[in-house]
């Protein structure tokens, strides 16, 4: 009966989640630019997000980071609108605003009462072609982002340890730099690399233009043909596949930094959405994430940290969007008294009981109704509902996946879950990352800044 009554309640939550999606209108500008518009009348206000399809797995071998430089640059001004003016405006508006860069795209957002869509239209647009990128602000900001490097990675074991496995992990697939760049390349980045990168990849045509909130679709697409629609298109380059070569054998790293206590990664090899429809794996991976690390009566906490107090904390995480491939990770901190080599024999004997016994119906309902509760809660926000259909739309799998991708996690079975794990956890896709603590130095640490300083 228990079972019976989650499975009703996902169905409910899936249906109100449906409801919700089904406001989504969508308009092709003549210039290229996809504008999609996500209707919610709940209250005055309104996200508008601009996602360019260029992140950091399009840059070259040798200006690592500039992806992420051109994000701080885009703040620096244009002939209408001087270095600083914008952020100014947006919070005279009432608003805030900020972005963000990512291995597949780059996003920038403003958040504003429905008034103010004309100004936010206003000052994206103009700076989509007329960024003033000067040599003087370069090499500013350049200084910054090397202090956000060393604040956010090379001062954060967990970080540095991180950036270390994907390094190890990937052989060919660019996902092996850092979305913020090595500091070699950092250094040596002039503003000529962040301008080809702006010519290169900043047009209508690599662009979604996401409206979500208060707003009518007809007067949004006449507002964006009025701001965006003049701006001309241009060729793009021509983008590579990357296959990622099988891995043959299990890799090991260990990383000696400045810590307190050590820490333990294994990272499985996975596979990542690529038809919403069709695919299977990537959500039963899903469920299963959610099984080991869904809540405190997960698998993992319960077992190794409840129980047998092998762990102090644990968890596991896997990500089933992505332009390219994706990795199922475990994590954790042994306990005091414990070691790396006992917390990693611990991880697997929970991954062997997985594959040999599977997982009980109870479990399977349980991280069904948590996930469509988790989308349910999460559409409250206007800015989640924007950014789920820009983060779809710019790797390839457009907002109609998002319906589509909740039922098929519905549709998940006990017996595809256990397939699932058969299949990821095997040594020949696993990478393991230790971190070695190394003793603290007295020297304080790098003073830095909020990441995104205008």
């Amino acid at each position: 009966m228990r079972i019976q009554l989650i499975k009703k309640l996902c169905w409910l939550l899936l249906l109100l989640t449906y409801s919700v999606q089904a406001e989504v209108f969508e308009k092709t500008l003549a210039n290229g630019l996809k504008v999609i518009v996500k209707e919610d009348h709940r209250a005055p206000v309104l996200v508008q997000q601009v996602w360019y399809r260029a992140g950091s797995m399009d840059e070259r071998t040798g200006t690592t980071g500039v992806a992420h430089v051109l994000e701080h640059m885009m703040f620096k001004g244009t002939k209408a609108v001087p270095a600083g003016e914008f952020s100014k405006k947006i919070a005279a508006a009432g608003g805030r605003e900020n972005a963000f860069t990512n291995y597949d795209y780059t996003a920038y957002f403003q958040q504003l009462h429905t008034s103010k869509l004309p100004l936010a239209m206003k000052l994206e647009s103009d700076r989509m072609q007329y960024l003033q990128l000067t040599t003087a602000e370069f090499i500013k900001e350049i200084k910054v982002v090397m202090e956000e490097r060393r604040m956010r990675t090379d001062d954060e074991p967990h970080a540095l340890l991180e950036e270390k496995l994907m390094a190890a992990a990937y052989q060919e697939h660019p996902y092996q730099h850092p979305v913020i760049g090595w500091m070699n390349d950092i250094e040596a980045m002039t503003a000529l690399d962040a301008q080809e990168w702006y010519k290169t990849w900043y047009a209508p045509n690599n662009a979604v233009l996401v409206i979500a909130g208060d707003v009518q679709a007809k007067e949004v697409f006449a507002m964006a043909q009025l701001y965006y629609g003049k701006i001309p298109a241009h060729k793009l380059p021509v983008r590579r596949n990357f296959s990622e070569p099988a891995q043959e054998g299990i890799k090991r790293i260990t990383v000696k930094a400045p810590a307190q206590l050590p820490y333990l990664i294994m990272s499985y090899h996975a596979p990542t959405v690529r038809d919403a429809e069709k695919d299977s794996m990537p959500y039963a991976l899903e469920i299963l994430a959610g099984i080991l690390d869904g809540n405190e009566s997960a698998r993992l906490n319960k077992t190794l940290v409840r129980e047998q107090q092998i762990a102090s904390e644990v968890g596991a995480g896997y990500d089933s969007t992505a332009r390219g491939p994706s990795m199922f990770t475990l994590e954790g901190t042994p306990s005091e008294g414990k070691t790396i080599t006992e917390l990693e024999a611990a991880l697997r004997e929970q991954l062997t009981k997985l594959v040999r016994e599977g997982v009980t119906p109870e479990e399977l309902q349980r991280v069904k109704a948590q996930v469509t509760a988790n989308e349910v809660y999460k559409r409250d926000s206007v800015f989640y509902q924007a950014m789920q259909i820009g983060q779809m739309e710019s790797i390839g799998l457009t907002h109609k996946a998002i319906p589509v991708m909740l039922r098929k996690i519905q549709e998940v079975t006990t017996q595809q879950v256990q397939d699932a794990a058969k299949a990821i956890f095997n040594d020949d896709h696993l990478i393991v990352a230790v971190l070695d603590p190394q003793p603290l130095s007295d020297k304080p640490k790098h003073a830095g800044g909020p990441i995104h300083v205008h």
